[in-house]
């Protein structure tokens, strides 16, 4: 038998820890001594321990815990129940990490308030382009709104395009569109050499129309910051007598998947008018 001392080096936890988990009933020692109270385990109850443990990482209350270890599961049925866990805890720290990245995002917009766009901003009008595209809709214009819905129609896009072999004849484009209540339409886009309007498979083959006049700026980086730099365009385009006449376009100039996003670079568009 192994002294409470052993048990917890051998099992990785405190004393404190097992003392506590005899109090409350969840795991007990092998045996007590009756004079001194001193606790003793079987070797063979780290198994029990290393449940408990596994448990309370991920998530799990020692009162569930208690009720599972009481339900006597066996290893199959743990384990399944452990792999379930463990992937509501990874998506979850994927939730968390992109509100984290978008609450960075906003900080950064508030460090730079009334900073004019370091980047020349250049109207221009952009001429009609023939594009295969993919639609769905986002709830909102939000970027953790955004970011789940365009980033899934980039990649289908890539492989329909390589399945029904149509050419691309320059960089991938976004624009958006007004849906119903508050949400967006996204459109993942790429120009394509091919004849006319139709439907190619699940792809739409479609004639962007030209804007006659839009603002258009640079953005240098990864997506998640694009704010920014939309944000310092809308400064410019007040300051220059302009008023906005909806959604811009992004195209993306230089980007990859895999590649380091600081060096991707994206063509803003805005259609604008003279106030």
């Amino acid at each position: 038998m192994l002294g409470i001392g052993d048990f917890a080096r051998h099992g990785r936890v405190s004393v404190r820890m097992l003392r506590h988990y005899d109090a409350i009933n969840l795991l007990k020692p092998a045996r007590v001594d009756p004079h001194t109270g001193y606790r003793w385990y079987h070797a063979a109850q780290l198994s029990e321990l290393n449940r408990i443990v596994a448990l309370k990482h991920l998530g799990f209350t020692l009162e569930e815990i208690a009720t599972i270890q009481a339900e006597k599961l066996n290893a199959d049925e743990l384990r399944g129940m452990l792999t379930l866990r463990h992937a509501q805890l990874r998506q979850q720290i994927a939730e968390d990490s992109g509100r984290l990245a978008h609450v960075e995002a906003r900080l950064r917009l508030i460090e730079r308030e009334g900073a004019m766009p370091t980047e020349d901003v250049l109207v221009k009008p952009v001429p009609p382009t023939r594009v295969a595209e993919l639609r769905a809709v986002a709830e909102s214009f939000a970027p953790e709104a955004i970011s789940p819905v365009i980033e899934p129609l980039y990649a289908e896009l890539r492989g329909l395009l390589t399945r029904l072999d149509l050419k691309t004849v320059g960089p991938g484009l976004a624009w958006y569109e007004a849906g119903p209540d508050e949400a967006v339409v996204v459109h993942a886009a790429a120009p394509v050499a091919t004849d006319g309007s139709r439907r190619e498979g699940q792809l739409d083959i479609v004639d962007l129309p030209e804007i006659p006049r839009a603002a258009t700026i640079l953005h240098h980086g990864p997506m998640a910051d694009v704010m920014s730099t939309l944000q310092q365009l809308a400064v410019w385009v007040d300051a220059h007598g302009y008023r906005s006449l909806g959604y811009h376009r992004e195209v993306y100039l230089e980007y990859g998947c895999g590649e380091d996003p600081s060096a991707w670079v994206t063509e803003l568009q805005e259609p604008v008018a003279e106030r």
